[in-house]
């Protein structure tokens, strides 16, 4: 191939993937701020039932509530907006394949001594219906989760969750785990 020819091919495939690079940065941005509206409405609703019924009403609100924010906030944006976790409660929010590696490799690098709350992963992905942009942003498990997520949960909770969610797979916690994700998937036009 001619010397002259190749110059601006590789010029404009540079430019290409600095660009792709910008728009996944861009995109993880806007993905941040998803996670970051999810959590301060969900936040705000556990603290609001935690003062007027404890973590016995706390689990109503990770039951009802939460689904209608992740749909609102899906409806509002066009993406899919979720928590997982490798250890879940509900099980409508177990992990596909790509969220279960990327949960592992969160594990992987808190092992290797990262902190989980800054702790996030973007890529776009292709898949049989196109490619989107998956982000994910590390859910640390607070010392108030314990009272639901914990490794001594009272029994008043206990009862509640064995009714709410027989299959049950999210306690044993500690204080700095990861309790699980935000996920978020951009379909890619």
């Amino acid at each position: 191939m001619n010397r002259l020819l190749l110059i601006p091919l590789l010029a404009t495939l540079g430019s290409s993937i600095a660009n792709a690079e910008t728009t996944n940065k861009e995109r993880a941005l806007q993905s941040k701020l998803v996670v970051k509206e999810f959590m301060g409405q969900l936040k705000g609703e556990l603290q609001t039932a935690m003062k007027t019924g404890g973590p016995v009403n706390a689990i109503n609100v990770c039951k009802e509530q939460a689904p209608v924010i992740a749909q609102n906030l899906s409806d509002k944006h066009g993406w899919k907006v979720a928590r997982t976790s490798l250890k879940v409660r509900n099980p409508a929010n177990a992990p596909d394949a790509w969220e279960t590696s990327i949960l592992k490799s969160f594990e992987n690098r808190k092992l290797k001594g990262e902190k989980v709350k800054p702790m996030a992963h973007f890529e776009t992905v292709k898949t049989a219906e196109g490619e989107s942009f998956r982000f994910m942003k590390a859910i640390p498990t607070g010392k108030v989760c314990l009272a639901c997520h914990g490794e001594n949960i009272n029994d008043s909770v206990a009862a509640k969750l064995k009714t709410s969610y027989p299959n049950d797979k999210a306690t044993g916690f500690k204080a700095g785990d990861i309790r699980g994700a935000f996920s978020i998937t951009q379909p890619i036009k």
